[in-house]
């Protein structure tokens, strides 16, 4: 009768385990899909905010129409944001390049930087940056915290049956892209 007692106690500490470890890989799983929408109501800010800065500037340097135009092709190309989490990511870096190198133009036009509509655009854009950058620390965090359970024992040997598996950091691979911006004139 003990042996029963001490079998169903193991069996009821499995189950538990089971069903703590489940709640912890769905928490973590909803985490991560709220910092990545994190992400994304960030870049959709940044991108309501780009047209503002390029028919800002336009009125000044007319004649850099190549780096409008490379602007509002990478933020065609970002917006549409199809694809794996990578290029999702390359496409976000080459937009941001592309606007490093319309701010480092527009510093030969003292009037544009004089203008205050311009600056509280160009701050507006350096602070939804600064929180684009934030929300992908949260996002990666938050995978890094999952695929850590996912694959760590003994959580690693019901992970897969319930369907969790490891997920993408939101990151940069190539290392061309690793290489700080160089603007030439």
């Amino acid at each position: 009768m003990n042996v029963l007692y001490v079998i169903l106690g193991v069996v009821a500490l499995v189950i538990l385990w089971i069903i703590l470890a489940y709640n912890r890989l769905v928490t973590l799983g909803y985490r991560a899909k709220e910092a990545l929408s994190d992400i994304d109501i960030q870049l959709k800010r940044r991108y309501d905010l780009i047209p503002n800065v390029v028919e800002t500037v336009k009125g000044y340097m007319q004649h850099e129409r190549v780096v409008f135009e490379k602007v509002t092709e990478a933020r065609a190309r970002a917006i549409s944001g199809s694809g794996s989490l990578n290029e999702k990511a390359k496409a976000e870096d080459a937009l941001s390049m592309n606007l490093k190198t319309l701010f480092a133009v527009a510093e030969n036009y003292p009037e544009l930087k004089a203008n205050a509509n311009f600056l509280d655009l160009q701050m507006e854009l350096a602070d939804t940056e600064n929180k684009i950058q934030a929300a992908r620390r949260f996002y990666n965090g938050n995978i890094m915290e999952l695929n850590t359970k996912v694959d760590t024992f003994p959580t690693n040997l019901i992970a897969p049956s319930f369907g969790f598996s490891k997920l993408e950091f939101f990151g940069v691979e190539s290392e061309a892209e690793k290489q700080p911006v160089k603007v030439q004139f």
